[in-house]
């Protein structure tokens, strides 16, 4: 008398199994982990303008990826001092594409319309190649990326190079920026000379991304 039940639970659990596995959204490998040193996790994204973008088809790029969300104080920390906006100017004239990410849910702090994004974009004078709408976050999953901001380089071949923190002093103080270690930048123009980056991984630091519960 036992048997049907028990099979029927075996069932719901292999069916609950399949579902659990299954992925929606962008198109990141299930397998993919961001680890320095590996070739970075794929992704197709649409970004503000409804233009879609591969990570596959920047192969022979550096790539900076840059987690954000416009109402964080640590991202505002960045952007009013033009310290993002900076580093964004630099790595454009190296020829870098700097792909800024918003993984923040419908609802969420952060989220916003690509409109909205652009508006940003132009108000703070920011100059990102282009930025990606993440609002499943799968990407940013897949990049385990847990703050904003939270900074990523991939070099030319593909390769994650840095995964971090912007610096080493974890405070919303603008003054502070000039005080700290710039871990990213380092790591950038350490990439950009071929050299190896001597602090691969750090620890970010910011808001936490508000992520689709």
């Amino acid at each position: 008398m036992n048997r049907f039940p028990r099979r029927a639970l075996l069932r719901m659990m292999t069916l609950s199994a399949a579902f659990a596995g299954a992925s929606f959204g962008f198109a990141v490998p299930a397998q993919a982990a961001a680890t320095v040193g590996q070739p970075a996790p794929a992704f197709t994204a649409v970004d503000s303008k409804g233009q879609q973008h591969k990570l596959a088809d920047l192969k022979g790029k550096v790539v900076v990826l840059e987690w954000t969300n416009n109402e964080c104080p640590y991202v505002k920390k960045h952007y009013g001092a033009s310290n993002m906006q900076n580093l964004q100017k630099q790595a454009k004239g190296a020829g870098v594409v700097w792909l800024s990410v918003i993984s923040s849910a419908p609802g969420e702090q952060g989220h916003v319309t690509g409109a909205k994004a652009d508006e940003l974009t132009a108000s703070r004078n920011a100059q990102p190649s282009a930025v990606l709408l993440d609002p499943t976050g799968e990407i940013g999953r897949a990049y385990d990326a847990r703050t904003t901001p939270h900074m990523y380089v991939i070099d030319a071949s593909g390769i994650l190079r840095y995964a971090g923190g912007i610096d080493s002093i974890a405070s919303p103080k603008p003054a502070d920026i000039e005080k700290a270690d710039p871990y990213f930048k380092t790591a950038l123009e350490s990439v950009l000379k071929g050299e190896n980056v001597a602090q691969a991984t750090t620890r970010p630091y910011g808001c936490a991304v508000k992520y689709k519960s």
